[in-house]
């Protein structure tokens, strides 16, 4: 017969007490160097459209393009230094957390027993760096999933496995 027993408030385990995993020390470098690319991208496609004749009146555009490349430039080597230290993960006997956010912290739980997909998954970038990222599939739509980026790899291959095996275990035993 189903059973739903009452838990105390105070018998819950507290978020504080998680002992959290960080990301990959180098998922910030992996970062920086999306950012320059990107800013590397644009840079030389700014230079390309100034060879382009345009009337003397809008030839400030280019001006507000370059301070955009600067900026973005800038905030895309300091972002990874800030936002990456606030992320983390911590597998328990039943779920696994995500912590993110800088200025909202949000913080996931994933039940094992609702996992029906584990997959781990890595761009170029990525493998140079030796870092994947685990993403699982949850029974319940998308809105359930859950996706951790910068992960060294073969931690993230061994989690997968794990979590396969809790997923799988939970079900045999449900």
């Amino acid at each position: 017969m189903f059973e739903n027993p009452e838990i105390a408030l105070d018998e819950l385990p507290a978020a504080d007490d998680v002992a959290w995993q960080p990301l990959a020390a180098n998922y910030i470098r992996r970062l920086q160097v999306q950012s320059l690319i990107t800013t590397i991208i644009a840079s030389l496609g700014v230079l390309v459209l100034q060879v382009a004749p345009l009337p003397i009146g809008q030839r400030w555009l280019f001006g507000l393009a370059w301070l955009l490349i600067v900026v973005g430039g800038v905030s895309g080597l300091w972002w990874p230094l800030v936002s990456v230290a606030r992320k983390g993960y911590a597998i328990r006997d039943k779920d696994i957390l995500y912590r993110s956010g800088v200025f909202w912290r949000t913080i996931t739980a994933i039940p094992f027993n609702r996992v029906q997909h584990v997959e781990t998954s890595s761009t170029p970038l990525d493998r140079h760096f030796k870092l994947a990222t685990l993403q699982l599939f949850t029974a319940g739509g998308s809105a359930g999933d859950l996706k951790i980026h910068g992960m060294p790899a073969d931690a993230a291959e061994s989690l997968r496995l794990f979590i396969l095996e809790k997923a799988g275990a939970s079900i045999e035993h449900d």
